[in-house]
């Protein structure tokens, strides 16, 4: 009998066989539960009932040893696996196959991790709830992204994945201390992108005198939220968005941080980045994840910046000073921009009563800072404000005070107070809340001295700046007037010029762009768009040289347009304060993309403002457009607006 080669057909069809064999390995079952007769193994997942999430087995991306970890990852996102929870990161499979299973014991139902050998590699906490353990004893994943254990069918939680996040803060998770539960929820980054074992970057609550959450580098404070108020996290003053709502509950069995989304569709995550050591906030954007909020952000936002009794003010250069009736411990080290040593008392405290007539201690309120460390203050529930103050007055060691629970707003309730040194201090501008700080009574006198005489050379400068302000007022009118004329006169000429075919586009030299296009290889999108701009309206590059800004340095310096940037806001859009790379501060005009101010408008505006270098004009600097952005730059006047000064 003879036997017949394998033919071309046959070998088709094993490889279709074998690839049909590796697809059906990785999958999916339709349920979202395990029960006491399931088990997951291999590449098998569960999802969950919307789709949201799975629930598997994977090895990181870059593992080369073959290590296995249970996780929780999105389901529906195309690209890399972002997952969001490892059960076993301390404890990977290394012997293959693994499985999950549901086992029930004495000790109550728990969920198993065995590997190829059948040993146990992993099993989940103890329940939380007591309870006979029955067939309905089941693990449910979530479309929050949480895996819940139930031992009786009820809707008791026996155990959840929620209580033991790894690097990632889930919607409706805890980030903090359920001493009730004796359960303490941190996040800590992985230890590098192929091992998702605990690194040195932790993100946790630290008990203690007010709530205050920090972020870690090993047993190094690198950034902190700042005290609970009551009312905000005082060292994130604008949290708060209109996608998103967060709470700090702070009580005797529980004190932590949590959020929500409004918009059940939008997927966000608050992730700690061991690399980089910040605290990300990532939202999904056209399937691809977008971070648009990160902390530290800048250099103030790093733990105590400028030291004891120093606070810190990126605005300002430089960026660190002393607390009023305070001065550099090192002048000689604060001059080097070294603030390490911070600041000491500019005169001793008598420890005595409030003086009247020059004697005895006081008080000096501060009212746009982040609060002190508050982990070592003592906290009183329930004092007045001016059992608090008397309180102060009678503790020699105590420098402030202030309100503990601003929620109710007003004069708030509550008192805390510190009898250590105040540390990471921030200046806002926005009142954040009334800190007050305990002084001798000369240092108050003299501050109240310099305020009368800094209010009065205002008032005296009123009449200056009224006179000038109309005076420019005046100015402006009548050079809005010439433009009106120009345009008028240049719409009848470029109208003239269309009808004389000789004549070219580049004739109409009355009503030129004041801006002159550099020719360069590595011309910037801002310089490219404006000169297309110039080149479809009809200027031309007979008037002055105007820089041109790219749009990734106005975004640096306004911190991607924050919303404690914004300076001011009119009919065409908003004005930013920003600041150069070189130091030197700006207004961005921003304007506003559902503005009626087209691209005639806002090349007028370039050309008459570039054109007035008036000395009670404020000096345009340059402009930026890119796409759709159109904005210009305006040397930032540091005297505010005229309303500041009528009315205070």
């Amino acid at each position: 009998m003879t036997m017949r080669a394998p033919t071309l057909s046959s070998h088709l069809l094993l490889i279709l066989l074998i690839a049909a064999a590796a697809f059906i390995t990785r999958s999916t079952s339709t349920t979202d539960t395990i029960d006491r007769n399931t088990t997951l193994t291999g590449n098998q997942t569960i999802l969950s009932a919307g789709g949201v999430y799975a629930l598997g087995f994977f090895t990181p991306d870059g593992a080369t040893d073959g290590r296995t970890y249970l996780g929780i990852w999105y389901a529906s996102i195309p690209g890399p696996t972002t997952v969001v929870w490892v059960a076993n990161r301390h404890d990977p499979v290394l012997n293959p196959p693994a499985s999950l299973h549901l086992s029930a014991s004495s000790a109550g139902a728990r969920l198993v991790i065995l590997d190829g050998n059948n040993d146990t590699v992993w099993t989940s906490a103890s329940p939380t709830t007591s309870g006979n353990i029955t067939a309905s004893a089941a693990a449910q994943l979530l479309d929050t992204g949480n895996l819940v254990l139930t031992t009786d069918g009820s809707s008791a939680v026996a155990w959840q994945s929620f209580d033991y996040p790894t690097d990632t803060l889930l919607p409706g998770m805890k980030l903090g201390v359920d001493i009730k539960a004796g359960i303490t929820r941190n996040i800590t980054a992985w230890r590098s992108p192929s091992d998702p074992s605990p690194g040195n970057v932790t993100f946790k609550l630290v008990i203690g005198g007010l709530p205050q959450f920090f972020l870690f580098r090993g047993t190094e404070r690198i950034y902190t939220s700042g005290a609970w108020n009551g009312d905000i996290l005082t060292g994130v003053p604008y949290l708060k968005a209109q996608a998103f709502t967060f709470q700090v509950v702070y009580s005797a069995d529980e004190t932590y941080y949590s959020y929500s989304i409004r918009d059940p569709s939008l997927l966000s995550r608050l992730v700690v980045d061991g690399a980089a050591t910040q605290l990300k906030r990532f939202s999904l954007n056209n399937g691809a994840w977008s971070s648009f909020w990160y902390y530290p952000t800048d250099q103030c936002d790093f733990y105590a910046k400028c030291g004891a009794f120093g606070f810190c003010d990126p605005d300002r250069s430089p960026i660190c000073s002393c607390l009023p009736g305070f001065v550099p411990r090192s002048p000689d080290q604060w001059g080097q921009h070294d603030w390490s040593g911070g600041c000491v008392r500019n005169t001793n405290l008598s420890c005595g009563d409030v003086g009247g007539g020059g004697g005895g201690d006081g008080f000096w309120v501060v009212n746009r800072m982040k609060l002190p460390e508050a982990t070592d203050a003592t906290v009183y529930a329930g004092m007045t404000l001016d059992q608090c103050r008397l309180a102060c007055l009678g503790n020699c060691s105590c420098g402030a005070y202030a309100a503990a629970n601003m929620s109710g707003g007003g004069a708030g309730v509550g008192c805390v107070l510190w009898t250590v040194d105040l540390l990471d201090m921030r200046q806002y501008p926005i009142v954040v809340q009334d800190v007050y700080l305990r002084l001798a009574q000369s240092d108050i006198d003299a501050l109240k001295t310099a305020a009368d005489n800094h209010q009065r050379s205002h008032k005296s400068m009123l009449i200056i700046i009224v006179v000038a302000t109309i005076s420019g007022a005046l100015l402006l009118l009548g050079a809005l007037g010439c433009c009106i004329l120009l345009t008028k006169k240049g719409r009848k000429k470029r109208e003239s010029d269309d009808m004389a075919a000789s004549l070219p586009p580049s004739t109409s030299g009355d009503f030129g762009l004041p801006y002159r296009p550099r020719i360069h290889q590595s011309q910037s999108p801002s310089q490219q768009q404006l000169a297309d701009v110039s080149e479809e309206m009809g200027y031309n590059d007979k008037d002055v040289d105007l820089p041109t800004f790219s749009l990734e340095v106005i975004l640096v310096a306004t911190n991607n347009f924050a919303e404690h940037k914004k300076i001011g806001a009119g009919g065409f859009g908003s004005v930013y304060m920003g600041v150069l790379e070189d130091g030197q501060q700006v207004a961005v005009k921003r304007l506003s993309q559902g503005s009626t101010q087209g691209a005639r408008e806002f090349m007028n505006e370039v050309k008459l403002i570039a054109k007035l270098q008036h000395r009670n004009l404020v000096r345009l600097l340059g402009c930026c457009i890119d796409d759709n952005e159109r904005m210009l730059v305006y040397e930032y006047m540091q005297n505010q607006s005229l309303d500041t000064f009528i009315f205070g």
